[in-house]
């Protein structure tokens, strides 16, 4: 067991890396989380785990049972409609006083982001069977990094809860080829907006964006 550290880290290191897991499908939707295996794969205290699942409760990725204990939360069509139309919200709300907000050092900050998501498109276009991770943490940090001048703490945390609700769902579909480069046109599109200071036309391709995930979850049966 970990016997070093304070509780609060403890539970932070059991959030992280449970939410990591649901994220990526390691842990199933719909399936029981018991305290007992969560120590055995974590090798962390029972304490901590049930403090970090209540807390991802709170960010829907956790059912709660009473009595009954932790569930990884279920998806559906209704879900992911829900949270895609929520998703746009925030996303046009973050966006807007980004863009409002962006400076030089944001515009080299978005670039980046962009070369460095780029890379890992190539990356994962050209090796069969390659791990969709690094693409994912370079996806996550584009997207961030468009919103990352939006001085509203609320609008942020909520936008951030929502992120990982839509990360899930992309992560439970096969990500191939036709999908990655579609994506891929989406933030060349994203990028060259947001540097263009074009507000409406940035809401616009987040909402085609958005949707296209939408369309190809419901399309895939969940």
């Amino acid at each position: 067991m970990v016997n070093e550290g304070t509780v609060s880290t403890l539970v932070d290191l059991a959030l992280r890396r449970i939410r990591e897991d649901i994220l990526r499908g390691v842990l199933v939707a719909g399936s029981k989380l018991r305290i007992d295996e969560l120590r055995n794969k974590y090798d962390i205290g029972a304490s901590p785990l049930r403090e970090a699942l209540s807390r991802l409760v709170s960010h829907g990725l956790v059912t709660s049972q009473g009595q009954k204990g932790f569930r990884v939360a279920s998806i559906s069509k209704d879900g992911i409609r829900d949270i895609t139309n929520t998703r746009k919200l925030l996303e046009h709300a973050a966006l807007k006083e980004s863009l409002t907000n962006g400076d030089n050092a944001w515009e080299r900050e978005v670039i980046e982001a962009y070369e460095n998501l780029d890379k890992e498109h190539n990356e994962l276009s050209k090796t069969l069977g390659k791990s969709v991770d690094s693409w994912e943490e370079a996806n996550n940090k584009f997207h961030d990094a468009l919103v990352s001048r939006c001085k509203s703490t609320w609008v942020l945390n909520f936008r951030k809860i929502i992120y990982d609700q839509a990360t899930r769902y992309r992560r439970s579909l096969i990500l191939n080829h036709k999908e990655e480069r579609r994506a891929h046109n989406d933030h060349t599109q994203m990028l060259n907006a947001a540097l263009s200071y074009d507000i409406e036309m940035s809401c616009k391709l987040v909402d085609k964006h958005a949707d296209a995930q939408l369309a190809r979850s419901l399309y895939e049966g969940l």
